[in-house]
C-alpha cells in the first residue's frame, strides 16, 4: 500500500509540534519554534493560556457533547457574548470556517425566497477570495487551483474584482441575492478593503435590498484591533461568518446575522450534530472573556502598530526582497518582489521563524494576540537573520 494512512492532501513539512508553550512551537525532537503562524490565526491566546484551558478541562470534566434537540445553556450564554459585541441578533454555531460561511450562503438565498421570491440567489464574491473548501465556498471563490479536479462548480455566484465597487455594481441583476466578501483578504496576500468600498457595498445593498455577507473567518475576532474588522469601516453587515480564533484552538465557527437577514432561518432549514456542543462553547466564552474588552482590544492595535513600525524600517534594509506592509492590527502582510514560499521555508527551516505564505507574493505574519515584547524582538531577530541569509532561488 503506497497511500499513508493520512490521506496526502497535505504538503507536510518536517516540523512535528508536540507541544506548545505561550508563543513557542516545541517539536517532538525538543526543537523550539516561534510561532508567527497561530495554526493561521487560529491560537489567538497562544498554547498555553490558562483561562482557555481551564474552560475546556472544566466543561470537558461535566458535558461535551448533547444533540440540539435539548436547550443549551453553553450556547446561549456565548451566542449572547456575541449579539452583545457585535450587529448581531442571532447566531448559528457551527464546527469551521466553511461552515460559516456556507450558512452565511444559505442565510442570504433564504432571507428572499422566504417570501417565495426563488429570482433572487446569485452571490457577487471578489477575486482572489478564500472562502472556504466546500464545494459552496469553492465556487464561491474564481480560484482555478481550487476548482481543478471537482467540477462542477455549483451556480449561483458572479465575481468581481476585489476593491473595485464599479465591477460590483455592474454585476446586479435581478437574480442577486447579495455580495459575499472578505474586508481583509487572508490567503489573497492581506489586503484589506478600502473604505470607500465596504461603504459602498453597503450603499448598494440598501438600495437592492441584498444581503451584505462578511467572510471575517481569519480576520474576526481581535485579530485586527477590533473585535470585528467591519467596525473599522463604519458599516454593520448583514450576516458575518466567524470561527478560527473564535474557538482559540478549538474547531468552532458561526454565522451572525441581524433578525431581519435571519428571516428565513427558521425549523428545519438548518442544522448541525456537532455545531454548538457545550465544549466548543465553553472554549468560546473563554475567549470572548479574554479578547472582548477595550483594554486586550487597545493592546492588540498597539503592537500591531509597533511592529508595522519596525517592519517598514526594516525591508527598506532590502529593497531587492520586500516592497511594502500592509494589513491591520496583528494580521499584517510582508508582500515580497520575490515569490513567498521559499522565504517562508528558509525562515521556518533554518531560522525555526514559522510564518504563513499567500498569495499575491505575501509573507502573512499573524502571531499569537497575547505576545509580547521578548517575542517580538526574538520575532525581528529571526527575520533579520532570515534576511541577511536568503538566497533568491534562480527561475526555473
Amino acid at each position: 500500500m503506497s497511500i499513508t494512512p493520512l490521506m496526502p492532501v497535505y504538503p507536510r513539512c518536517g516540523v512535528r509540534p508536540v507541544r506548545g508553550e505561550h508563543c513557542h512551537l516545541i517539536d517532538e525532537d525538543g526543537t523550539r519554534y516561534l510561532d508567527f503562524a497561530s495554526g493561521i490565526a487560529v491560537n489567538l491566546l497562544g498554547h498555553s493560556h490558562e483561562g482557555l484551558i481551564h474552560a475546556i478541562q472544566q466543561q470537558a470534566e461535566t458535558l461535551m457533547h448533547v444533540s440540539n434537540l435539548y436547550g443549551s445553556p453553553q450556547g446561549e450564554k456565548l451566542a449572547q457574548q456575541l449579539v452583545d459585541n457585535t450587529f448581531a441578533d442571532t447566531v448559528f454555531f457551527t464546527n469551521s470556517g466553511a461552515e460559516a460561511v456556507e450558512t452565511a450562503i444559505k442565510c442570504a438565498r433564504a432571507y428572499h425566497q422566504h417570501d417565495g421570491d426563488t429570482t433572487r440567489y446569485e452571490l457577487i464574491t471578489f477575486a482572489n477570495a478564500f472562502h472556504g473548501r466546500t464545494m459552496a465556498t469553492i465556487s464561491a471563490s474564481n480560484q482555478t487551483k481550487m476548482h481543478h479536479g471537482f467540477s462542477p462548480m455549483l451556480e449561483g455566484f458572479k465575481y468581481a474584482e476585489f476593491d473595485d465597487l464599479e465591477a460590483a455594481k455592474a454585476l446586479i441583476g435581478p437574480n442577486t441575492a447579495g455580495f459575499l466578501v472578505e474586508p481583509i483578504q487572508g490567503e489573497g496576500g492581506i489586503r484589506p478593503a478600502s473604505m470607500e468600498f465596504m461603504q459602498g457595498l453597503r450603499a448598494l445593498a440598501d438600495e437592492h435590498d441584498l444581503m451584505l455577507a462578511l467572510d471575517e473567518v481569519q480576520c474576526g475576532v481581535a485579530r485586527t484591533g477590533t473585535l470585528y474588522a467591519y467596525e473599522q469601516y463604519g458599516i454593520e453587515p448583514d450576516i458575518l461568518a466567524t470561527a478560527k480564533g473564535l474557538g482559540g484552538g478549538f474547531p468552532l465557527g458561526g454565522c451572525l446575522a441581524t433578525e431581519k437577514a435571519a428571516r428565513g432561518m427558521v425549523f428545519g432549514t438548518h442544522g448541525s450534530t456537532y455545531g454548538g456542543n457545550p465544549l466548543a462553547m465553553a472554549a468560546g466564552s473563554a475567549v470572548m472573556d479574554a479578547v472582548a474588552n477595550e483594554t486586550f482590544l487597545a493592546e492588540v492595535r498597539e503592537k500591531g502598530e509597533r511592529i508595522r513600525s519596525r517592519l517598514e524600517q526594516f525591508i527598506g534594509n532590502y529593497p531587492d526582497l520586500f516592497e511594502l506592509v500592509r494589513g491591520k492590527g496583528l494580521m499584517l502582510g510582508l508582500k515580497m518582489k520575490v515569490e513567498s514560499r521559499p522565504f517562508f521555508v528558509h525562515l521556518r527551516e533554518n531560522h525555526q521563524l514559522l510564518t504563513v505564505a499567500a498569495g499575491d507574493q505575501t509573507l502573512r505574519i499573524i502571531p499569537p494576540l497575547v505576545l509580547g515584547d521578548a517575542e517580538i524582538d526574538e520575532f525581528f531577530e529571526k527575520l533579520s537573520a532570515g534576511a541577511a541569509s536568503f538566497k533568491v532561488p534562480e527561475p526555473a
